[in-house]
């Protein structure tokens, strides 16, 4: 089988829009944790937004000038995280040279994936409110004759989470697969597999995969709240996401997307553009056990041995973990834990990209796996952030320094509170 490439990415993050700003924080150990000042009715004190993401169309990169026009037109049919992935794929697209009308439309697909993506109280408040009765309460009875006038026609179309990869295929006249995944921190990992198969099986030529989200929508807070260990310590911000460290407090809630051009290794020398690395392959697969009891570390200790199957790899030829590093207690044991149950003895290095922007929802495992790419172009692995204790409990060999190598390959692992779970192997390209 030919081999599969990586060959532009780009991101909205924390850490910034481009690829620089994303591996300088992290060649630098600089977090983008930072108080939080929006949502002052929620119990958090700190959170990773990605502030340097305005909206405007010059957050979206170099476009050409038709192709900027028709994005800021639909920007008002599109919400934050939707945004967010359209600017982080133009960026891709951008770095890999793909350029509209200068390829085969059919031969190039898209695969996005993302959290579920509610509205906000703003577009409904005025509705609401016209259907209040004398007592003040809300009567479902007067919505279709007083409500539903209120909304705007295409309101719901702003908040349907195939709306990204819909919008991708339209502004670039990508006509071939166009997919969408919604597994949460997962989603990166069936995007690959599908990509990585489509390419192989001469499908596509290209596919444009990514994954964006948000922990940061009212809705999305309360629930983290209520279901998740989330941060709440009066330590300073940018020390409060520690992942695998014995005094961890819980994860940080963020923001961002990040995307990647993949192709075929034939059509991209043929197109004479840089290679930053190979995709082997990735998996997902979920464990539940008896009674829908969600079971984490069975399913990423799964995950990992069915990929190494699939890559025809011994664990012994791994470079090192990127992980998923979520920073609470339960996610990080059972994450641990995972590893040991497949590498054994072996003090295989673990970094966690999530040290320095928290949990970005289901953008977070393509924005980590992009700064994994980035370690290995660079051959330096960035440490865990403000790991100071390990955890007896979590049997694993974290990067505490700069300077430990790469290796020629590393794992990169996500998985959600519902025990879906992924894991993509990705090696030197040489």
């Amino acid at each position: 089988m030919g081999r599969v490439v990586i060959t532009g990415m780009g991101t909205v993050s924390p850490l910034g829009l481009t690829l620089d700003s994303l591996w300088k924080s992290l060649s630098e150990s600089v977090s983008g944790v930072r108080a939080c000042t929006q949502n002052k009715r929620f119990p958090i004190n700190c959170a990773a937004p990605a502030d340097a993401f305005t909206g405007n169309i010059d957050d979206f990169g170099e476009l050409e000038p038709n192709l900027k026009k028709n994005i800021r037109k639909g920007l008002k049919l599109a919400s934050r995280e939707i945004q967010m992935c359209i600017a982080a794929t133009q960026r891709a697209l951008a770095d890999a040279g793909i350029v509209a009308g200068q390829f085969e439309p059919d031969r190039v697909g898209t695969s996005i994936g993302s959290d579920c993506i509610f509205t906000t109280t703003a577009e409904l408040e005025d509705a609401i409110k016209s259907c209040r009765n004398e007592l003040g309460c809300f009567d479902c009875s007067v919505w279709g004759q007083n409500g539903l006038p209120k909304m705007t026609p295409l309101w719901q179309l702003k908040y349907l989470s195939n709306m990204s990869a819909c919008h991708l295929a339209i502004y670039n006249d990508f006509r071939n697969v166009c997919s969408s995944v919604t597994l949460r921190e997962a989603s990166i990992g069936a995007t690959i597999g599908e990509a990585v198969h489509n390419i192989r099986s001469g499908k596509t030529d290209i596919m444009i995969v990514g994954a964006t989200g948000s922990r940061l929508h009212p809705v999305k807070m309360i629930h983290a709240i209520l279901t998740e260990q989330v941060a709440q310590g009066t330590d300073p911000p940018e020390t409060v996401s520690r992942p695998f460290d014995r005094e961890r407090q819980g994860m940080v809630l963020g923001e961002g997307a990040g995307s990647l051009a993949l192709e075929s290794e034939e059509h991209a020398r043929k197109r004479g553009v840089k290679i930053y690395a190979e995709i082997v392959c990735g998996t997902y697969l979920s464990h539940v056990e008896r009674g829908m009891i969600p079971n984490r570390r069975e399913a990423l200790t799964r995950s990992i041995t069915a990929l190494c199957r699939r890559a025809n790899m011994t664990p012994e030829q791994i470079g090192h973990i990127n992980a998923h590093g979520l920073s609470t207690f339960a996610c990080d044991l059972d994450e641990a834990n995972a590893i040991r149950n497949v590498f054994g003895e072996r003090h295989i290095p673990v970094t966690a990209a999530k040290s320095y922007f928290g949990n970005l929802g289901a953008g977070s495992g393509a924005v980590e796996l992009i700064a994994g790419v980035l370690a290995l172009k660079n051959n330096q692995l960035f440490p865990i952030l403000n790991h100071v204790m390990g955890d007896p409990d979590c049997p694993i060999t974290p990067v505490r320094e700069f300077g430990v190598p790469t290796g020629d390959s590393f794992i990169k692992l996500a998985v959600s509170p519902q025990a879906q779970a992924a894991a993509i192997l990705v090696r030197r390209f040489e």
